[in-house]
């Protein structure tokens, strides 16, 4: 419906949630996985919110407008658990979602995906951007044991 996908787009979630990986992501910084879902900590990180999780649908739909609700559903469901794990083992004050669509919406990947992030005091999430070099795996490990942990 309302597309921006390129012709020949390589996505990273779907290679992700087929077992594959690339410079940003590898299957060690999956946290859960549904039949329907899948949620990863995250390589790009805002300055105050480290360790935050992408959940994204296991089969490819590119933006709010085309998820099937069973599929919107699961997300939601893992959204929920990814949110009670990060508060549970972070050490945060609270959490927030974030969802966008199109790139007026400021969406960049061509994948639905909705963020989690762990909140904290004064953490200005909102008036930041990802830091510029994208966290290590060394960097996400502590928080992919810290929810595999709790979620297992």
């Amino acid at each position: 419906m309302f597309n921006h996908e390129p012709p020949g787009y390589e996505c990273p979630f779907c290679r992700l949630a087929a077992g594959g990986e690339d410079h940003l992501t590898s299957q060690a910084d999956i946290v859960l996985r549904t039949d329907r879902a899948l949620a990863f900590v995250a390589s790009r990180w805002w300055p105050n919110n480290r360790g935050h999780v992408l959940v994204v649908p296991t089969a490819h739909h590119e933006n709010l407008y085309d998820l099937p609700a069973a599929d919107g559903h699961a997300v939601h469901d893992a959204v929920r658990e990814i949110a009670i794990a990060i508060r549970r083992t972070y050490d945060c004050d609270g959490v927030s979602t974030r969802q966008h669509n199109e790139p007026a919406g400021y969406q960049d990947a061509w994948h639905y995906h909705v963020h989690v992030f762990p909140r904290y005091p004064d953490d200005n999430l909102y008036n930041t951007r990802h830091l510029p070099d994208p966290a290590t795996a060394d960097e996400r490990r502590p928080y992919v044991r810290r929810l595999r942990a709790y979620l297992d």
